[in-house]
């Protein structure tokens, strides 16, 4: 198993806090307990790269990880039911928002979805606001292992048939952080994406 470089770079509770850097940037977003944090530490194969938890919202600051010293893993604080007030609620969304609109490095976001439950009303609106700006994403299920074969089928084609008028979904790919299912294809998504000369521009 190929080790991979990764290390924390900073931590930003504010939009001031961004770190300056060159390096292209893909992002990771999705509600409080959808398997991020795991996610991003499968991908690089380190057990505690991003700290996890079995309480939700975790995360309550944009963490910027370092990988191979080529680009960037973003991991935003969780939307929905974090165990936080509604106050600290908001300010996260409006973290989130200042990056996703602010930040010339992202190449593309990475938006889980739990594979054992239909997308919420917070998830659509999420793809709806990626969308109206303009910004590639792939779209995740996670936790995959936890549901039968023909499940996850099923919820692909739910996924496929909600963002078939969609013009800046790349993929859609079933995920698992413990088997590995779907690792090397995202990480060839990523490599690809992170070194695209693309922009991502708002839509006016």
């Amino acid at each position: 198993m190929k080790h991979v470089q990764a290390d924390f770079f900073t931590g930003a509770s504010a939009p001031a806090h961004f770190p300056k850097s060159t390096l292209p940037e893909i992002a990771f977003i999705g509600r409080s307990n959808v398997g991020k944090s795991s996610l991003i530490n499968s991908i690089v194969r380190r057990k505690q790269l991003a700290l996890t938890s079995s309480t939700p919202g975790k995360t309550q600051q944009i963490n910027f990880f370092v990988v191979e010293q080529l680009w960037m893993l973003i991991d935003l604080p969780g939307f929905g039911y974090a165990s936080v007030g509604k106050s600290k609620r908001e300010e996260f969304s409006a973290l989130n928002y200042s990056y996703l609109e602010q930040r010339e490095q992202l190449k593309m976001v990475c938006m889980l979805l739990d594979s054992r439950h239909d997308p919420s009303q917070i998830d659509m609106g999420l793809i709806e606001w990626l969308e109206l700006h303009g910004i590639k994403y792939t779209l995740i299920l996670t936790k995959c292992d936890k549901i039968k074969p023909i499940m996850i089928e099923e919820r692909v084609q739910q996924i496929q048939g909600l963002v078939q008028f969609c013009s800046h979904c790349i993929d859609i790919l079933p995920y698992s952080s413990e088997t590995g299912m779907g690792r090397d294809q995202l990480w060839g998504i990523i490599k690809r994406e992170s070194t695209s000369d693309s922009i991502i521009g708002k839509q006016s």
